[in-house]
């Protein structure tokens, strides 16, 4: 099958690496690069439109990005684990990271230990940033959907639908096989169910939901955090249905479709049992904001930039408007008295 055959298909990008001199630019950590800027960015605003201190979210991310880097992929080693550790797998490849390979659970669960130790340092609610947070994480994932598209993986089975997706043959400058760093042929393989297309898709649709619920609902306490992730996993759970390649499975069902059954029923029996309504403002401020506030005091006492109290004002004004001769009568009646 040729490009040509059907214009209606989707067609793969070409290539999802660059190379310039040494460095390889790769699509897929540039899209999660731009999902974390944006999640950043966006999850700042949103904290302080709760009540939060401007710049908490960077500096949670500071910690929280790495953990959840880690977490994700280790889960997807630990559920992947023949492709490395199997036969003729190569466990190094299990460090390559930059080659795909991020399981969402393990570097949600992760991420947030880093943004726990974060949030404890400021002395700020894990819960309540979890609510300002989780629509700009979601986003970022579905933007990170799109490094998937380059680098022609998570797709599902084959399909005749027009929306299918052409999955293209790569090789390298040798000629040899290479789907993920190569160069394509132009020779279609097959086309499948785009499901990196769908997740993307219903990650936006959930994302538009839960800022309306937000704007609607005065919720908090981590229950929109928790709508969040029973949204992305309800979604999940029905593209790991229409998914046909290699994964890991229990009793013939792959081990993702399990874990987003678990986590789903996990967060929705969070968001009935959690504390009702949204915290207040003042219990989202971080520690250094209240210190900066007590340093600006203190400098402001010591350069003697107080204002002047009322009193010495008033007691200064009178001094200067005395009736005229008050002074003289004042002499004569001391000079009276000593005679």
């Amino acid at each position: 099958m040729t490009s040509t055959a059907i214009l209606a298909y989707i067609p793969s990008p070409p290539q999802g690496v660059w190379h310039v001199g040494p460095l390889a630019l790769r699509a897929y950590a540039l899209f999660i690069i731009i999902g974390i800027v944006v999640s950043v960015v966006w999850g700042d605003r949103r904290w302080v439109a709760r009540g939060g201190t401007k710049g908490t979210v960077l500096d949670v991310a500071v910690w929280a990005v790495p953990f959840g880097l880690l977490g994700g992929r280790l889960y997807h080693v630990a559920t992947d684990w023949k492709t490395y550790f199997g036969p003729g797998g190569n466990p190094i490849e299990a460090l390559y990271v930059w080659n795909g390979g991020l399981g969402i659970w393990g570097a949600v669960f992760l991420g947030g230990v880093g943004a726990w130790i974060a949030c404890r340092r400021r002395g700020i609610p894990l819960p309540a940033f979890g609510d300002a947070v989780g629509p700009p994480i979601l986003l970022a994932q579905a933007i990170g959907r799109i490094g998937n598209y380059f680098n022609q993986e998570l797709y599902g089975r084959a399909t005749t639908q027009p929306w299918g997706l052409e999955i293209y043959e790569r090789v390298d400058a040798n000629g040899r096989l290479d789907p993920l760093n190569g160069v394509s042929t132009g020779f279609v393989e097959k086309v499948v169910h785009p499901t990196f297309l769908y997740e993307l898709l219903w990650s936006v649709a959930v994302v538009v939901l839960l800022v309306l619920v937000d704007r609607k609902y005065t919720i908090g306490h981590g229950r929109l955090f928790a709508l969040y992730v029973a949204g992305y996993c309800a979604g999940r759970f029905w593209v790991e249905l229409m998914r046909d390649d290699f994964a890991t499975t229990i009793a013939g069902i792959r081990i993702n479709t399990f874990t987003s059954a678990i986590i789903f029923v996990l967060a929705v029996a969070y968001f009935v049992i959690a504390t009702k309504g949204r915290e207040e403002p003042a219990t989202l401020r971080s520690n250094d904001d209240e210190d900066r506030e007590v340093s600006e005091v203190t400098s402001s006492d010591a350069t003697g930039s107080r204002p002047t109290p009322v009193d010495d004002t008033t007691d200064a004004g009178t001094a200067d408007v005395q009736p005229a001769g008050t002074s003289d009568k004042k002499a004569e009646e001391e000079g009276s008295t000593r005679g």
